[in-house]
């Protein structure tokens, strides 16, 4: 119980302490934030942000359940609506999963019969447009409706519907067949028997709601069945109704039936290859539409428009079964062709063509048979390319025809040299010998070689690499920024090797209320470096996690000791979130002073892009933070020692550690006072300066802290501790001198 106090301890010092509370200007204290300095992107931070609950709202399934596969009825009345499954793929019929089977694994598709997508696709509605005006070979049969309208010596109108005896019945005129009539010899049955009781008279017959018709759908259908449709359908509309032929079923000759007779034979590829309609007839009453099995069938994949199965209603030759596939895309390769072929029903064999020359190949007169698969190929990819990089307006490759074309012309098709290009570029040569390949560099002059100069516009050759050099140590604006207590703030650009002297020269120097100890100086470089480490002893830290929590866990005796290791694996867990959030500043701790104070010294340092200087004003306070009982910030005293503001700040808690109590300059360094310095230095009694141990400075932290104890599998732990410690203490006294 004694490790989890500790722990629980050193983050709440981390997160809830009052000293740390600053940073987050009256927050809960959930984050340490180390401010940035004015005119940087973002503020470093050490956060503990909350673990997501992995079951929580908005997280999706990742394997929804499927939904049940509709029952799908036999009836389907009036026609209009797609049944429900309708999306529903068809089974892989066999020849299809050999084909794909057969398939380089570069270019493993699915390879589907020829026309099952068109059943695929469920349309709006089965129906034909019954607004469409009714054809002069209609059929009236009952359950038609027809509007009968007479003008002239007599005036009428009548709205009738044929009944099941297939008459009509007309005030004065009587009942009248109509069934079997067709529309066209409807309106002469009439008229016929109207004048028998009128004369001088004129008639209009029109139909309004037609019957439906009941058909049948049999053999190799996607759902066979008995279908209401309406007496418009076609044989079409039936067989998008019914999901047209299965994975077994001929798409080459759908039978109608009617009366025991084929009325008309139907191939769908007509349909589908050529948009031919003319065997697509009209649906009668009791018709059986009849789905054989499906014929020989053959594949084709690769270099075709229409990669599919196709079904062979005649002998084929490869010639036309590359044809009927829509023929050869415009990168199909003659030179090769491949046919794959089931022999005997024992063994497969595969024959090589060349479709230029089909007479002088093996597929010499071959006409396709039963599970045969012809594969075509691309052509032959024959690069003769040059690439240009480096500072020119289009970099990338270019066609060249070798041996003619030069240097200046592929510098031309580049866009030409950028301004920042060097004279000098230098071309990597690599020639294949028996030896292995050989690689030449050449260097060339670009202005030699753009005024035709023969030595340097040599001709290029495939797969040569031009290496356009930029200037030395180009950049076009170096920038640094200096902000703060200076005559002219801002953003300044640099020269090579101009220093920090120069930056503050050119700033005005500095303010009268300059705080220059308390300069905070920043390099990208710097931070990025920073950075890397923290991220490496936080992946080191989660392996000393995982190492030690699996050792503890697995040496627990009692239940007490267990849920005492899983408390202390819990306020790890959140440790280890601190260090993740945990972002280096990049502060560089060097001295900042006038100019004539600077020049010539070690700390003039060069100036790199992305430099900031931020120049303070004149603080007046001195914090004490740590293990004290009221860590606060105090009016700063010449006269003062740190132990006194110590004793300001409510003395030690009983968890300090005052042997190691240290002063946080506010330049960026770290000064021992005089009593640790001695507790860890035997050598610290040469120097008769206690006047400098004890020396506190406006903007200074006194820091006091915590005694970290050994305790097992907490060995680790405490370095971390110690170092996410200092550095929100380091992140606080930024804090203090920005604000």
């Amino acid at each position: 119980m004694k490790k989890v106090l500790f722990l629980f301890t050193c983050l709440s010092l981390l997160w809830c302490g009052p000293a740390f509370a600053q940073l987050a200007e009256g927050g809960s204290g959930a984050e340490i934030a180390i401010p940035d300095i004015p005119g940087t992107s973002e503020a470093g931070t050490i956060q503990a942000p909350a673990i997501p609950d992995l079951n929580g709202p908005g997280i999706p399934d990742i394997f929804p359940a499927q939904p049940d596969t509709p029952h799908l009825p036999t009836q389907a009345p009036g026609a209009s609506e797609a049944p429900a499954g309708w999306a529903d793929a068809d089974p892989l019929a066999e020849f299809e999963r050999f084909i794909t089977g057969s398939l380089p694994e570069d270019r493993l598709t699915q390879i589907s019969r020829y026309g099952s997508e068109f059943f695929r696709t469920a349309p709006s509605t089965f129906a034909p447009d019954e607004a469409a005006p009714v054809r002069p070979d209609y059929v009236i049969g009952p359950g038609d409706q027809l509007r009968i309208d007479v003008w002239g010596m007599v005036e009428g109108s009548w709205t009738v519907t044929v009944s099941r005896d297939g008459t009509i019945t007309i005030p004065r005129v009587g009942v009248i067949g109509v069934a079997g009539l067709d529309f066209e010899q409807l309106q002469d049955v009439l008229d016929e028997q109207f004048s028998r009781f009128y004369s001088n008279y004129e008639m209009s017959v029109t139909l309004g709601a037609l019957k439906n018709i009941k058909v049948y759908v049999v053999g190799n259908a996607r759902r066979p069945g008995g279908y209401t449709i309406s007496s418009l359908s076609t044989l079409v509309n039936a067989l998008l109704v019914s999901g047209g032929p299965n994975e077994s079923g001929s798409m080459r000759s759908v039978q109608v039936k009617r009366g025991g007779k084929v009325v008309t034979d139907f191939d769908l590829y007509d349909l589908l290859m050529k948009g031919d309609k003319t065997k697509d007839i009209r649906l009668m009453p009791e018709d059986v539409i009849f789905i054989p099995n499906v014929g020989p069938q053959v594949a084709v994949t690769g270099n075709v428009r229409r990669p599919a199965i196709y079904e062979m209603k005649k002998p084929l030759s490869v010639d036309g079964l590359i044809e009927m596939a829509g023929g050869m895309t415009s990168t199909g390769f003659e030179g090769r062709i491949q046919l794959m072929r089931v022999v005997d029903r024992q063994y497969r064999t595969m024959l090589e063509g060349d479709l230029k020359a089909l007479s002088r190949t093996s597929l010499k007169g071959t006409t396709l048979q039963d599970g045969d698969y012809l594969r075509l190929f691309s052509v032959v990819e024959r690069q003769s390319v040059v690439r240009v990089s480096g500072p020119v307006a289009k970099p990338g490759e270019f066609a060249i025809n070798g041996g003619v074309n030069k240097v200046s012309d592929v510098i031309h098709w580049a866009g030409g040299l950028l301004y920042y290009a060097a004279d000098e570029a230098e071309i990597t040569r690599v020639e294949v010998t028996d030896s292995g390949p050989k690689t030449t560099r050449i260097k060339v002059s670009l202005g030699a070689a753009l005024k035709g100069d023969p030595a340097h516009n040599i001709p290029l050759q495939m797969n040569d690499y031009i290496f356009v050099r930029a200037v030395p140590d180009w950049q076009l604006y170096k920038q640094v920024a200096v902000y703060g207590e200076v005559t002219y703030p801002g953003v300044y650009t640099i020269g090579p090797g101009e220093r920090l002297s120069s930056l503050i020269e050119r700033a005005g120097g500095f303010s009268l209320n300059a705080y220059t100890r308390g300069a905070i100086f920043t390099r990208e470089s710097v931070k990025k470096a920073q950075q890397q480490q923290i991220d490496e002893m936080v992946q080191r830290f989660e392996k000393d996690l995982l190492a030690v929590g699996l050792n503890e866990l697995s040496s627990a005796l009692t239940p007490d000791e267990t849920r005492m290791l899983q408390m202390e694996a819990q306020q790890k867990t959140r440790l280890l979130e601190a260090l993740r959030n945990t972002k280096a500043t990049g502060r560089v701790t060097t001295m900042i002073a006038a100019p004539s104070v600077l020049k010539g010294s070690a700390y003039d340092i060069e100036l790199e892009h992305g430099d900031k200087l931020y120049v303070p004003r004149n603080p007046s306070t001195v914090q004490v933070i740590g293990a004290v009982l009221n860590p606060s910030s105090f009016v700063y005293d010449k006269n003062l020692s740190y132990k006194q503001y110590i004793l300001m700040a409510g003395g030690y808690s009983r968890e300090a550690s005052p042997e190691r109590v240290y002063v946080l300059k506010a330049d960026g360094t770290a000064m021992r006072t005089k009593e640790s310095a001695r507790a860890t230095t035997p050598w610290v009694k040469e120097f008769n300066q206690d006047i400098e141990w004890n020396l506190i400075e406006p903007g200074d932290a006194i820091v006091v802290p915590q005694k970290i104890e050994s305790y097992r599998g907490l060995r680790q732990t405490r370095d971390y501790v110690d170092i996410i410690y200092k550095m929100a203490v380091t992140a606080l006294s930024i804090h203090n001198i920005t604000n």
